[in-house]
Parts: structure tokens; C-alpha cells; sequence
């Protein structure tokens, strides 16, 4: 008797529902465990983790502010994986996005009057988003050049680019030596909910009900599917691998982008040390919880928002590092990679028959 993995013919809806349920419970297991090696007690650190991130209008304003970039970085490059084009450039991605929002802020403010000023700067940062995830794609598209390492290395040359702004040539004079740019004008901030959490959530809503509608209705989508399915497969049936493939990344690009964008306008109101804090990378797990629907990653997001929130929370009320917060994720992926291959494969159990009989 051996055991084998059998690709499954069609998606089985009883494992997309049933995987993700059994393998956030496991990653709980497993982070119950962890607490108890730290003498902790499960549930107390849970409800303090819940209670701070959702027990009051601050704490949930701040549970949304983690989760608004982490809903648009987790569209975006669950836009890429879809067409199993690993982009791990999603931090570069946003932080360039909000470079780009910044410049056109600070010093494009005597040309646009009134709230163009803010638009301006929200379009300049998801096209400096486009462009630069687009570099990755024609690399791949035109010389087969591995995109997970270019993306990856590209989050570095816009990260430090974003430290030389800030550090040197945008740095505010009247700052006290503080890094960062001088503040936008009012006409550049983005309009806020309650606390710190802004409009920037009801972009996110709708963008992940939007990419939900072209994916499943419309020819684009159907298109992207069946590049992500098989490539040689699309280039037979006539569609634009190379072309789609650009303009799908280019997309995934621009949304990271918007999400950096809304970061210093939403939040900062400048360029400043803060902008690259890991939202691009905690992406690829809010990408693959949500098993790449759109629809669900909003609801994943806003779960680890809230566990970045309440990770800050157990260190003052249980004594626990806050880097808790970062591990419990990290618990939390582990089972949802591992188990996301049973969705895409169903366990056969092979029985060895006996060996037929030899006669004289």
C-alpha cells in the first residue's frame, strides 16, 4: 500500500471551504503551543489579542489602518499568482507608489488647484507602481529572466531610493533634524473615516469586487486563466501570453502602488521613515489565505491587520514579546501553504494486489 498525491480534475468546493477552515484551526493549535512554551495562557492572550484590536473605535481604527494596504498589496499580487508569476516586489511596489505620491504632492501643488492636487498624486503613485512591476514582466516576458528574484531585488533599490529622498534632497529644513519630508498641503490629504483610518478602505471594497467580476465574467479573466493553467495551452487557442502577462503584472503593480499612495496621504501627509514596514510581503500570505479570491481577501486582511494590532497589545497586557504577532503569522501560513495542496489534490491510497500465482 503507498500513498499518492492525484491531481484533481475540478476545483472541489467542499476543500476550498473545508482546507482553509482546518488549517487556520491547526495554526491556532500550534500557536497555543508556542504560548503555553512561554508559560502564557491560550485564551487570555487571544481574547487580549481580540479585545485590543477590536474592543474599541481606536483599536479598530487602527486594525483598519494595517489592513487598507494589506487588502490592496493582497490584491495586487494575487493578480500576479494567478498567473503563476511569483511577484515578491509588492513592498518596492508600494514604497515607489508613495515616492511617486509624494513628489507630485510636494511639488506639483502651484500647478493643481483644489482636490487635483490629491488625485494627481494618487494616479502618479499607481503609475510608478505599474512601471515598476512592469520591468519585472518584460524581463520575463522578453528574456525568461526569473521574475521571483528580480521582483524581489527591486524592493531594495526603491526602499533605499525612498531613504536617499527623505534623508537628502526632500528632507524637511524645519524638521529638527528628524528625516522626512515637509508636510502636504491639506488639498493632498486623502479623507479620513474616524481615527486614523481613511477613505482608502472603500478603494480596497470595491477594487476587490471589481477584479472579482472581470476574473469570473469577463473575457480578460478568462483569458489570464487559462495563461496561468497552461501557457502553451493559451498561445494554441490565439491569446497574447507575453502582452496579457505584462499588462496583468503592470495592474498588480499600479494597485501595490495605489496602496502606497494612500499610505502618505492618508496617514503621514509626507515621506518619512514608516512607509516600507513589510506590508508587500505579509501580501503573499494575505494572497494565498484567501485562496487568491478576491472576495475573501478583504476578510483576510482586516484578521491579520488585527493581529498586527493585537500582537502590539499582548506585550503590554501579557508581558509577551510583540514580536509575537509577526510568529503567530508566520504559524498562521505554514498550515495554509500545506494545506492549499490539498485543494489543488485529492489523497489515493494505492493497494498492492498479490502476485499472481506461478504454476508449474
Amino acid at each position: 500500500m503507498r500513498i499518492v498525491f492525484e491531481k484533481r480534475k475540478t476545483t472541489s468546493v467542499a476543500a476550498m471551504v473545508l482546507v482553509p477552515v482546518v488549517s487556520f484551526l491547526v495554526s491556532l493549535v500550534l500557536t497555543a503551543i508556542l504560548l503555553l512554551v512561554f508559560g502564557a495562557d491560550p485564551l487570555k492572550t487571544f481574547a487580549a489579542m481580540a479585545a485590543g484590536a477590536f474592543g474599541n473605535i481606536h483599536g479598530f481604527s487602527e486594525t483598519l489602518v494595517k489592513s487598507i494596504p494589506l487588502m490592496l498589496t493582497g490584491l495586487g499580487v494575487g493578480i500576479a499568482f494567478r498567473l503563476k508569476f511569483w511577484n515578491i516586489g509588492a513592498e518596492g511596489q508600494l514604497t515607489l507608489g508613495g515616492v511617486a505620491a509624494a513628489g507630485i504632492a510636494l511639488f506639483m501643488e502651484p500647478f493643481l488647484p483644489g482636490r487635483s492636487l490629491l488625485w494627481a498624486a494618487v494616479l502618479g503613485g499607481m503609475l510608478a507602481g505599474a512601471l515598476w512591476a512592469g520591468i519585472s514582466a518584460l524581463l520575463k516576458t522578453s528574456l525568461k529572466v526569473d521574475e521571483t528574484l528580480v521582483t524581489l531585488m527591486m524592493n531594495y533599490i526603491a526602499i533605499l531610493y525612498s531613504e536617499y529622498l527623505y534623508y537628502g534632497p526632500w528632507r524637511d529644513p524645519k524638521g529638527y533634524g528628524f528625516p522626512g519630508s515637509r508636510m502636504f498641503s491639506e488639498a493632498a490629504w486623502l479623507p479620513r473615516l474616524f481615527g486614523r483610518a481613511h477613505a482608502g478602505l472603500w478603494v480596497a471594497l470595491i477594487l476587490a469586487v471589481v477584479l472579482w467580476i472581470v476574473f469570473k465574467r469577463t473575457r480578460w479573466g478568462f483569458e489570464l486563466q487559462i495563461i496561468g493553467a497552461s501557457q502553451k495551452a493559451a498561445r494554441y487557442q490565439g491569446i497574447a501570453v507575453e502582452r496579457n502577462i505584462v499588462l496583468a503584472i503592470m495592474l498588480s503593480g499600479a494597485i501595490c502602488g495605489l496602496a502606497g499612495a494612500f499610505e502618505v496621504t492618508g496617514i503621514s501627509h509626507r515621506l518619512q521613515q514608516g512607509l516600507s514596514i513589510g506590508y508587500g510581503y505579509t501580501a503573499i500570505i494575505v494572497a494565498w489565505m484567501s485562496q487568491l479570491n478576491p472576495l475573501a481577501v478583504p476578510f483576510v486582511a482586516l484578521a491579520l491587520g488585527g493581529l498586527a494590532v493585537g500582537g502590539d497589545q499582548i506585550q503590554f497586557v501579557m508581558g509577551l514579546p510583540a514580536a509575537m504577532g509577526v510568529v503567530m503569522q508566520g504559524l498562521i501560513l505554514f498550515p495554509m501553504l500545506a494545506g492549499s495542496l490539498f485543494t489543488e489534490y485529492r489523497v489515493k491510497v494505492l493497494r498492492r494486489e498479490p502476485a499472481a500465482a506461478c504454476t508449474a
